[in-house]
C-alpha cells in the first residue's frame, strides 16, 4: 500500500516510509488513566507524506531520515487531518 491510498478508517495497514520529521514528545492523560508520551512524526514515500502518531518506546526507536515499516497499522482523522497510528496490534520496525 502507497500513502496516497490511505484514508480515515482503513485498518490492518502496511507500508514502508521515511521518517522526514519528528515533532517535541508531549504528554497526554489516557482514557484508561495514567499518561504518556506521543510525538507526531511524519512520514513519507514517493506517493505523498501523512502524519504518524509515536508513543512511548516508539520515540526511541526511530529518528528522521529512518527507513521504516509499520505493520497491520491504522488510519483515522483527527481536527480534520488524517493519521496513521501503530496501534497496540501493529508494530513499528525500522529497516
Amino acid at each position: 500500500m502507497k500513502i496516497n491510498e490511505l484514508k480515515p478508517g482503513i485498518r490492518g495497514i502496511s507500508i514502508e516510509g521515511t521518517v522526514e520529521s519528528i515533532a517535541e514528545p508531549r504528554s497526554v492523560n489516557l482514557k484508561s488513566g495514567g499518561t504518556a508520551q506521543v510525538a507526531d512524526a511524519v512520514l513519507s514515500d514517493e506517493t505523498g507524506s501523512i502524519k504518524l502518531s509515536l508513543w512511548d518506546e516508539q520515540l526511541n526507536m526511530v529518528k528522521e531520515g529512518d527507513q521504516v515499516y509499520v505493520e497491520n497499522g491504522y488510519t483515522q482523522e483527527f481536527r480534520g487531518e488524517t493519521s496513521l497510528n501503530v496501534g497496540k496490534y501493529g508494530k513499528l520496525k525500522k529497516l
